[in-house]
């Protein structure tokens, strides 16, 4: 961790993904201070989460590695993992930030050789695969985590796996002694870059998510199909690991819908485009894809990518919105519906269903703090804000990667000429 000495020229990004990344590298390599805070242990947001970006289909490891490389060369970013935000007071240029880090139970003198992960035996649904397997009560979030430190669950210290862990340690890295802390800075603007949180698809009953097995969601299909996820790359039927070669994919789950999230989340048809790739490489001529669509929407330099993939005949696309979802005797997903191109009623069985699942803000703009307006689905609206708080990435809309960059680029812009305000404003 980084010493910076907060100010009010101190610029507060609240977020560590991509997009927040992206925001305290920005605003840093201007030569503003900035404390960098992410509630999770480590860095790297939902794209860590990726397997490939679309539409190059490179991994995720081709940004983050960059942008980790720039933050740990640059000493004006502090960065506080494990760590929220639960106040913030003042005025703008001129705000008092209250900061709450919850313990880690592992120092800095931790190396990540896991041996405390080896000698715990308790285990939790593992939250970066989405809950689908598990993971040790001593864990290191992913290969890329930043900072590169182990961490214990807070539901084995006091047990016998707690004492097991430091007994192993070689390091003097395990301290079962520490406890929740709250700071206070003084800074003069916020970079609000809290992310998206996949649309709950329990909600979609007809879909039958909380029914069938092998529905699943399009971001659980992203940690599937990583050679570091649940299953270890394989493209597997939950119910029976039986090999998934049909595959349909369904749009809009949760999107343009009046019944849930109204917005369209703009990520979804490009998302399962790239994800139809990701069957195709895995069974070539076996593979069958289908395609649910209400419209594709595949904008400027994306267009290529999805009439690369209509020219693909193992990949269907169907112009319907999904009535229902039932299963055969076999546990198949059969999808029930018409083709609107013709008007043909269907009852398609599949091996595997995946909801391209909508996109809605992980902290509703309008519960941050007075003066901070929100949209009609939660996303900061900058123009009905008052405040000094700009949203980065997808805290002001459903993006992708690409445009979140961008967002968060101009996210720290604004905030540095606020602080820049305040600096002028004091000679």
């Amino acid at each position: 961790m980084t010493d910076v000495v907060a100010t009010n020229e101190t610029i507060l990004v609240v977020g560590g993904g991509i997009s927040g990344m992206t925001a305290a590298l920005e605003a840093a390599e201007c030569g503003k201070d900035v404390v960098l805070v992410e509630k999770n242990p480590s860095l790297g947001g939902r794209v860590s989460q990726l397997y490939k970006y679309f539409p190059k289909l490179c991994h995720p490891t081709c940004g983050l590695e960059i942008n980790l490389k720039r933050l740990k060369a640059n000493k004006r970013i502090r960065v506080l993992t494990l760590a929220e935000v639960s106040a913030v007071t003042g005025k703008p240029g001129d705000y008092t930030a209250t900061i709450k880090i919850s313990p880690r139970f592992v120092n800095e003198n931790c190396t990540a050789c896991g041996a405390c992960a080896e000698a715990v035996t308790t285990e939790f649904d593992n939250e970066f695969n989405y809950g689908m397997g598990k993971r040790k009560g001593a864990y290191l979030t992913s290969a890329m985590a930043y900072p590169q430190r182990y961490v214990l669950d807070p539901r084995i210290i006091g047990t016998p796996d707690a004492e097991k862990a430091k007994a192993a340690c070689k390091y003097d890295a395990i301290d079962l002694g520490m406890k929740e802390e709250t700071i206070n800075f003084k800074v003069g603007a916020v970079v609000w870059a809290t992310g998206w949180k996949p649309y709950d698809a329990n909600k979609i009953q007809p879909y039958g998510y909380d029914r069938y097995e092998n529905v699943i969601t399009s971001v659980e299909f992203e940690r599937l199909l990583d050679p570091f996820g649940p299953t270890g790359g394989k493209l597997i039927r939950p119910s029976d690991g039986k090999e998934a070669k049909n595959v349909a994919f369904i749009q809009c789950a949760g999107s343009r819908d009046r019944n849930h999230l109204k917005h369209c989340s703009r990520i979804c048809c490009m998302a399962s485009l790239k994800q139809s790739t990701y069957v195709r490489e895995k069974y070539a001529d076996d593979a069958n894809v289908s395609i649910y669509y209400i419209d594709i929407r595949a904008i400027d330099r994306f267009e290529d990518f999805y009439k690369k993939i209509q020219a693909d005949p193992k990949v269907k696309f169907i112009k319907s919105k999904v009535a229902n979802i039932t299963a055969d005797k076999d546990g198949n997903p059969v999808l029930h519906g018409v083709d609107t191109e013709g008007y043909h009623r269907y009852d398609n069985p599949h091996d595997l269903v995946v909801l391209a699942i909508g996109m809605e803000p992980s902290v509703d703009a309008s519960k941050i703090m007075p003066g901070v307006a929100a949209d009609a689905s939660g996303f900061i609206d900058i123009n009905a804000t008052t405040e000094a708080v700009f949203g980065a990435g997808c805290a002001s809309n459903a993006l992708d990667v690409n445009r979140s960059v961008q967002s968060a680029t101009a996210g720290a812009l604004r905030a540095i000429q606020v602080v820049n305000r305040v600096s002028r404003a004091e000679v």
